[in-house]
């Protein structure tokens, strides 16, 4: 993975978890609070996930076991 990759799928995993609180807001106002939380719980579950596998990326990167390469040629 280069640096642009991982960026971009920052702002993805990023954009997932502020999705998922739009998705449970205009959720309970529309089908009620039950439904909104099962709308809402695959969006936010899989934009964390894809956070937190950015951090240890980031930290392993920083430590120098797997390194993210530059995408300068």
């Amino acid at each position: 993975m280069d640096r642009s990759g991982f960026v971009k799928l920052a702002v993805v995993g990023i954009g997932l978890v502020v999705l998922s609180f739009f998705v449970r807001g205009f959720g309970q106002l529309a089908l009620g609070h039950d439904v909104a939380e099962m709308l809402q719980a695959p969006f936010a579950v899989v934009g964390f996930l894809i956070v937190v596998y950015l951090f240890v990326r980031a930290t392993l990167d920083a430590v120098g076991v797997w390194t993210v390469e530059n995408d300068e040629a």
